[in-house]
């Protein structure tokens, strides 16, 4: 329980306590459960948000903007922002940011799909919501670099969001109004 990330020692061993109390049917409730999540949840084939199908629920909404895309971090990002209410276009969710430090480059981010997503549909714009840190901008120059030759508007998230924050930290009315206040990628280099 304390490989899980969040749980310290103490609460582990609260968690297995309580685990321990519960009768056979519970635990084995619980079990399934998990084991449920991990064979029937996976990445949408077009967005790579969660999804229990090919694709999410939010790829197979025709009511929203297919011709605007949000690129996040991760899937804690997507769920951010849907909590907004203020975004009504398409996802990419890259599964991480660059980051030589951690042995992460973009190779091991979904930016191939994502390249692939913009040669064949509809996008005329993608905003660059990453995080507000030294990784997350060198995120949104390589992307800006690599989204270029697409000829799509490339706008980041205002900086209202905190330096050196994470967007699923981010209070819902800040990230709200940086989605709506966005800006030119291109702006952002002169500066």
């Amino acid at each position: 329980m304390a490989s899980l990330p969040g749980i310290g020692k103490k609460t582990a061993l609260r968690l297995v306590l309580n685990l321990l109390k519960r009768n056979e049917d519970q635990v084995n409730q619980f079990s399934q459960a998990f084991t449920q999540l991990k064979n029937n949840v996976h990445y949408c084939k077009q967005c790579n948000n969660l999804s229990d199908e090919a694709l999410c629920n939010i790829c197979l909404d025709h009511k929203r903007d297919h011709s605007l895309l949000c690129i996040v971090e991760d899937v804690r990002d997507v769920m951010a922002i849907e909590n907004t209410q203020q975004f009504r276009g398409m996802y990419h969710v890259l599964g991480g940011i660059i980051s030589p430090m951690d042995g992460i480059g973009p190779s091991e981010l979904s930016i191939d799909l994502l390249l692939n997503r913009l040669q064949n549909s509809e996008i005329k714009e993608t905003i660059l919501a990453l995080p507000a840190t030294m990784e997350g901008d060198t995120t949104n120059f390589y992307l800006y670099r690599k989204l270029q030759p697409f000829q799509v508007k490339i706008t980041n998230i205002s900086r209202g969001v905190s330096i050196g924050g994470e967007l699923e930290y981010t209070d819902e009315i800040t990230l709200g109004r940086s989605i709506l206040s966005r800006t030119l990628f291109e702006q952002n280099l002169s500066r």
